[in-house]
């Protein structure tokens, strides 16, 4: 396939772009493979034009076109030539809704050329080949192809683990994918245990998801584990070898819990099709404990209700707290975050390992685990940890992104596997920056530079499905790392936040109602302005760096007192 088969027209001139609280600016729009570019009009025949707008395509979830102001006329006829009718004063307007959730508007000149451009956006929006997406063809010129794509190698997360305890190995079973296609090549599993065990558990486990180490706690020495479902049925089948795993986890006569994140109705309904939960007689070490969380289509549909009701300005108060409780997405975070804590109190203070699991452990179950450490571990609240995190919780252990991020909340395309689960990450890692405003080092501008680059991006990181899929593609050798880009120091400092001081206590947030709160700076981020907010922020960036070089420390204690809210006077209290 070639782009320009895609493009019906590639320029016109006279283009009107606006958007909410933007001026409209007039220029002309050009469609590339892969971007939308409108420059404004010079000032002078000397002088260039301006690019108002640089979209990346792959970022547009939704076109809608209307054509308006048609006239028809007939020009005369010659030499017998046959009757023509064409339109006269016709034009015509773009509605762009894009997966970062920015909408824009393009007025355009002619019918035709409305028609066209909106085809052509929809067509080259809707590529779905990984290999001719843009990150394989982006080459910034202060980047290098291998930057980035090894600085949170799994061996480096293993040697500390190794520091502390000599009861886990780095297995390399999994190097061809045969045991585990969403697996990587490398998984951390209990040092008694074989390959050959392993490999007769993975059959017993839905999509080979056998349990491996997700965290090693280093206070007590209790550990996460995550998997999918075993493969139990209707005739409750049992692995011995799966048995030997989970009971190698525990020494004799310790306990611990297994955090299904689905109902027990649905466990319950998912054995009669093959799946199921681990029976008590089977692992009689473990205790179940159900925390249904939501996922797949009522997820999406939540997702897609919370970005109508905020774009709808028209609403009361009351109609916009009733549109708030219905979409139910504050409810999907506070579970979320109930979930993550529980399975960090088993860690912590019931120095019980936990097992996490849902269904095919690859959407809730990363959900929780990754919360989890957020909550447990400083190391994990650090920009570099942070990274390391979501590199090996998220996009190694084979969250499907390239299914789950196919569309935002505006598509109008029949929802197939699309569900916000990174985004709900996201939401609940902004609720713990909020309620501890100084216990993590990055801040809000680096969630919502995740969230557009999960969803359409220039860089390779978020590509695929899993590690498989992106060895087949080549990803690490054709594309840039987004890591590399975020780890340059003057990108970096964009997304640090200057209130920082390490905390290296637990922290456990509030999941009461009342402390949920909605995250107004994605959500609202192209709604309202925010220029005053972008001006405290860089004030109070000014101030704490003026405040450095003399007392560090006590600016941080000071800065806490004056500047904190009451849940986040007493963060470690709770």
């Amino acid at each position: 396939m070639e782009f320009s088969e895609l493009i019906k027209t590639a320029t016109v001139e006279s283009v009107v772009l606006g958007g909410r609280g933007l001026p409209a600016v007039r220029g002309t729009l050009c469609i590339t493979s892969h971007h939308l570019l409108l420059s404004s009009c010079p000032g002078g025949d000397a002088q260039p034009g301006t690019v108002e707008l640089w979209l990346l395509i792959r970022n547009v979830d939704a076109v809608e076109k209307r054509v308006q102001n048609l006239g028809w006329y007939q020009p005369p006829r010659t030499n017998g030539s046959p009757r023509d009718s064409r339109l006269a004063g016709s034009s015509g307007t773009i509605t762009l809704r894009c997966k970062d959730l920015k909408v824009l508007q393009l007025e355009i000149p002619g019918m035709e050329e409305c028609l066209n451009i909106a085809s052509s956006i929809e067509a080259l929006s809707s590529v779905d080949s990984v290999m001719m997406m843009y990150p394989f063809f982006y080459r910034p010129q202060d980047l290098r192809l291998e930057e980035g794509w090894h600085l949170f190698p799994l061996e480096q997360y293993f040697q500390k683990i190794a520091a502390q305890t000599n009861q886990w190995r780095l297995s390399d079973l999994n190097r061809d994918f045969t045991t585990c296609p969403t697996y990587p090549a490398g998984v951390i599993v209990p040092a008694a245990v074989s390959d050959d065990t392993l490999r007769r558990a993975a059959r017993f486990r839905q999509g080979g998801r056998f349990p491996v180490l997700s965290y090693y706690h280093p206070s007590n020495g209790t550990v996460m584990l995550r998997s999918s479902q075993p493969l139990t049925g209707p005739n409750r089948k049992r692995c011995p070898e799966d048995e030997v795993l989970l009971g190698t986890v525990l020494d004799e006569g310790e306990r611990g819990f297994i955090i299904d994140t689905r109902s027990a109705q649905a466990a319950k309904q998912a054995r009669m099709t093959g799946g199921g939960t681990e029976p008590k007689s089977s692992y009689p070490q473990w205790k179940r404990l159900h925390r249904p969380l939501e996922r797949g289509r009522p997820l999406q549909e939540s997702f897609i209700k919370l970005v109508e009701a905020c774009n709808d300005a028209s609403l009361s108060m009351d109609r916009w707290l009733s549109r708030l409780e219905s979409c139910r997405w504050l409810s999907h975070v506070k579970a979320a975050l109930s979930t993550a804590c529980l399975a960090a109190q088993c860690l912590d203070r019931e120095e019980a390992s936990v097992l996490v699991h849902g269904a095919e452990g690859t959407d809730t179950t990363l959900l929780v685990t990754a919360l989890a450490q957020v909550i447990l571990d400083p190391g994990c609240r650090t920009m570099v940890g942070f990274q390391g995190l979501l590199e090996r919780e998220w996009i190694e252990a084979g969250h499907p992104f390239h299914l789950r991020c196919a569309r935002s909340a505006y598509s109008h395309a029949r929802l197939k596997q699309e569900a916000p689960l990174f985004l709900l990450f996201l939401d609940c890692v902004w609720q713990l920056s909020r309620q501890f405003p100084f216990s993590l080092e990055f801040g809000e501008s680096l969630l919502l530079a995740l969230f557009d680059n999960a969803y359409a991006s220039d860089y390779g990181t978020f590509l695929c499905n899993n590690e498989k899929e992106r060895c087949l593609c080549k990803v690490k050798e054709n594309t840039h790392s987004l890591w590399a880009w975020l780890n340059q120091p003057e990108e970096k400092k964009k997304y640090l936040n200057p209130l920082y001081s390490h905390n290296p206590l637990v922290i456990w947030p509030s999941v009461e109602p009342q402390s949920i709160q909605l995250w107004q700076g994605l959500f609202f981020r192209w709604i309202r302005p925010s220029q005053y907010l972008d001006e405290a922020r860089a004030e109070m960036q000014r101030l704490v760096e003026a405040n450095e070089a003399p007392a560090k420390e006590s600016t941080g204690s000071r800065l806490s007192r004056s500047l904190s809210d009451p849940a986040a006077r007493t963060e470690n209290e709770r």
